[in-house]
C-alpha cells in the first residue's frame, strides 16, 4: 500500500454506532486480537479516526502497534513532503493530532506552597512535552502564516496584472499532475500512489501569442479528510480559493467516481471555494469505451474528455479555458484622444495586451484596430465608448 506495509488481514463490522471503549464490539476486538496472532500482524490500522480513548483500549486489548486513518494519512504527507512549506504544514497537522492524545502517569503540576520545604516537583514531563508542543505549534502557525501572506501578495500582484489563474483540483490519483505536465510541458514527480503532490505547483501555460493563464496543482483530495489536514494546508488550499477557474479532474476509470466527486465537492465547499467557477474534466478517457464516453458527457454537457497520459485532448482543453477565462480574443476598433492621459495609458496596455492590427492618428483622435482578450475589454473602453466591434 503507499505507506509501505504489506496488507495480510481485512476485518469489517456492520454497527449502529461504534463502541465508545474499543470502537468494536468487545466479542469482535477478541476475534480480532486471535486473528492477529494467527497471521502474525504487527500493525492493525483503523479506516476511521479514532477517540485518544479508544486507541489506549484498543491498543492494550490487542497488544501491539494501532493507529488510525488520520495517523496513517498523515504518515503518508511525512514521507510525500520536500519543500520547507510542505513539511511545516504536516508536522502542524501531527502536532495537533498528537497534543490531545499525549498520556502519562507522572503527578500533575504541584505548588504545594511558598515556602521551604513545601515545593512540588514542578512540571512532569508530560506536562513539559504538552507544552513544548504547544510552542512549537505556535512557532509553526506563524511560518505558516507568512507564507499564507507572500502567497496573497503573489495573487494580488497577479491579479492586478490581469493574469489569471486555474487551479487543478480533483481526487488523490485522479492525474492531476500528469494533466499539469501535458498542458506546461512540465515534469513534475507522477506516480500511481496517493498524495504525491503536498506542495502547490505554479507555471504559466500560453494560449496564443503573448495571450496565457497560471495553473497550479494542488493536494489531491480525499473523503472525509481529517480536519486537521485541512486547518493546516489552508495557505496551500487558499490558491484554489484564489483562482479564477477549477478544473476538476475526475478518473472515470477507477471505482466510486460518483463517491469521489462527491468528496471534491465537500473539501472545495469547506475551505470556501464553493463559489469558484468550475469545468469538470473526465481523465484516463482513453481506458473506457465510446459508449461510457458518450454517457459521461451526456450526464455532463459541459464536461471535457481527455487523457494526460496520451495527449488526447489537449488542444480542446486549453481552448475551453480560455474561452471561460475570456482569453479568447475578439477584433474591435477603438478611438482614443491622445491629448488626454488616462486614453494615453490605455493606448500603451492595448499594446502590452493586445495585438494591434491598425493603427491610425489623424488630428485629435488616434484609431487602432486589435485583437483583444475578451477578458480585457473593458480596460480599453474610453469614457467616450469609443469602440467598434
Amino acid at each position: 500500500m503507499t505507506a509501505g506495509a504489506t496488507v495480510v488481514l481485512r476485518v469489517l463490522q456492520e454497527r449502529s454506532r461504534p463502541d465508545a471503549a474499543t470502537f468494536l464490539g468487545s466479542g469482535k476486538i477478541a476475534t480480532l486480537a486471535d486473528a492477529c496472532d494467527e497471521t502474525g500482524v504487527d500493525l492493525v490500522i483503523f479506516d476511521n479516526e479514532l477517540s485518544p480513548a479508544q486507541l489506549r483500549q484498543i491498543e492494550a486489548r490487542l497488544n501491539r502497534k494501532v493507529i488510525d486513518r488520520t495517523q496513517l494519512i498523515l504518515d503518508i504527507f511525512a514521507a510525500r513532503a520536500r519543500t520547507r512549506e510542505g513539511k511545516w504544514q504536516v508536522e502542524l497537522a501531527q502536532l495537533k493530532y498528537l497534543l490531545p492524545r499525549l498520556v502519562g502517569a507522572g503527578v500533575a503540576l504541584s505548588r504545594l506552597g511558598g515556602g521551604i520545604g513545601t515545593r512540588g516537583p514542578g512540571e512532569t514531563k508530560l506536562e513539559t512535552d504538552r507544552r513544548r508542543i504547544r510552542q512549537r505549534i505556535t512557532v509553526i502557525a506563524r511560518e505558516i502564516e507568512t507564507v499564507r501572506r507572500r502567497r496573497s501578495l503573489s495573487r494580488e500582484r497577479r491579479r492586478k496584472a490581469s493574469v489569471p489563474t486555474v487551479a487543478l483540483v480533483g481526487y488523490t490519483n485522479a492525474g492531476k499532475t500528469t494533466l499539469f505536465n501535458l498542458l506546461t510541458r512540465e515534469s513534475a514527480q507522477t506516480s500511481d500512489a496517493l498524495f504525491v503532490t503536498l506542495d502547490p505547483l505554479v507555471r504559466r501555460v500560453r494560449v496564443v501569442d503573448r495571450f496565457e493563464f497560471l495553473l497550479s496543482d494542488t493536494v489531491g483530495f480525499i473523503d472525509r479528510l481529517p480536519h486537521t489536514l485541512v486547518a493546516a494546508f489552508r495557505a496551500t488550499l487558499e490558491e484554489v480559493v484564489g483562482a479564477d477557474l477549477l478544473l476538476h479532474v475526475i478518473d472515470v476509470a477507477g471505482p466510486g467516481r460518483e463517491r469521489r466527486e462527491t468528496a471534491v465537492r465537500s473539501v472545495l465547499e469547506e475551505v470556501g471555494a464553493g463559489d469558484v467557477p468550475v469545468l469538470p474534466v473526465f481523465n484516463k478517457c482513453d481506458l473506457v469505451t465510446e459508449a461510457e464516453r458518450a454517457r459521461l458527457q451526456q450526464g455532463e454537457p459541459g464536461a471535457l474528455c481527455v487523457s494526460a497520459w496520451s495527449g488526447e485532448g489537449r488542444q480542446e482543453l486549453v481552448d475551453a479555458v480560455a474561452a471561460r477565462l475570456g482569453l479568447d480574443t475578439v477584433r474591435v476598433t477603438l478611438k482614443f484622444d491622445p491629448r488626454n492621459s488616462a486614453d494615453r495609458q490605455r493606448i500603451t496596455h492595448l499594446y502590452q495586451h493586445g495585438r494591434v492590427l491598425v493603427h491610425v492618428a489623424r488630428d485629435a483622435e488616434v484609431s487602432i484596430q486589435a485583437d483583444v482578450p475578451r477578458r480585457w475589454l473593458g480596460r480599453f473602453v474610453n469614457e467616450r465608448g469609443g469602440m467598434e466591434a
